[in-house]
């Protein structure tokens, strides 16, 4: 797999099957090791070891309904009330964070109501801000890190 603009951590990377599965530690499964989950283990082994969210407070694959569709999110950061905080859209290394992929992501974030949208290729990100009385939207230079957003 391709290097990313992510920290490196403890893959635990095996054959089963004839297919190569990577291990996921919030849904403590082997899950296939795909370009798009390449990134997203990545990208949760960030949050939670970089930038503090609580492993608890993480969802990866949620569930949820958007125009009678059921769609999966990528990762989903909730509040310690349980409603979501961050919403996370992984693409694979090859795929160009366009302005495409960003309204797929606030598309979703139209159910979910998060206040902070980020895209990520593992190799490029991008984070908003979307203020939730005036719906004013703020693109950030940096990622966010647990504590500024809950503070």
């Amino acid at each position: 797999m391709q290097q990313l603009n992510l920290p490196a951590f403890d893959l635990k990377i095996k054959e089963s099957e004839g297919k190569t599965v990577i291990f996921d530690p919030l849904r403590k499964k082997y899950v296939a090791l795909t370009p798009e989950e390449w990134v997203r283990q990545h990208f949760v082994n960030y949050l939670i070891g970089h930038l503090g969210y609580p492993k608890a407070l993480i969802r990866v694959e949620q569930g949820m309904r958007y125009n009678r569709l059921l769609k999966r999110t990528d990762i989903v950061v909730h509040n310690r009330q349980g409603a979501p905080l961050v919403l996370v859209e992984c693409k694979a290394p090859a795929c160009r964070l366009s302005q495409k992929v960003m309204e797929q992501a606030m598309m979703y974030n139209k159910t979910l109501q998060a206040g902070y949208i980020i895209v990520s290729n593992g190799l490029e990100h991008s984070c908003l801000h979307i203020n939730r009385h005036t719906q004013q939207v703020k693109f950030l230079h940096a990622l966010p890190r647990f504590a500024d957003i809950m503070a």
